[in-house]
């Protein structure tokens, strides 16, 4: 899929991902990619700066652990993130709703 495309809805697949419990970053993409059914296979470029981006917003809280000797990061939700993701579903419902609305195709209205 065409990240242009994605781009202003990152941050809610994101925060959507995480809803469910912490993640390594590599995780997230994971899971992104398989609720998605490979249609957002997106690099790590793309990713870890929205999880930054998240985390400085106060939406995300982040710790390091080590396993298997290495080193990696886990993203939580916190309150504002749940908070943020619920007001930012709610604007992708009014969105996709309104599209939908636009796509499906009408019958011309008959006129005398």
């Amino acid at each position: 899929m065409n990240r242009e495309a994605l781009k202003g809805h990152l941050d809610l697949l994101v925060l959507s991902v995480l809803a469910d419990g912490p993640l390594h970053g590599y995780a997230v993409i994971e899971q992104l990619r398989i609720r998605s059914l490979d249609v957002f296979d997106l690099a790590e470029g793309t990713v870890y700066p929205v999880l930054h981006r998240l985390e400085l917003a106060g939406h995300l809280t982040s710790e390091w652990s080590e396993v298997a000797g290495r080193r990696r990061r886990s993203y939580v939700l916190t309150r504002s993130g749940s908070a943020q993701l619920d007001q930012q579903r709610a604007t992708w419902q009014v969105f996709a709703s309104s599209m939908n609305a636009v796509l499906v195709r009408k019958p011309w209205p008959n006129t005398p």
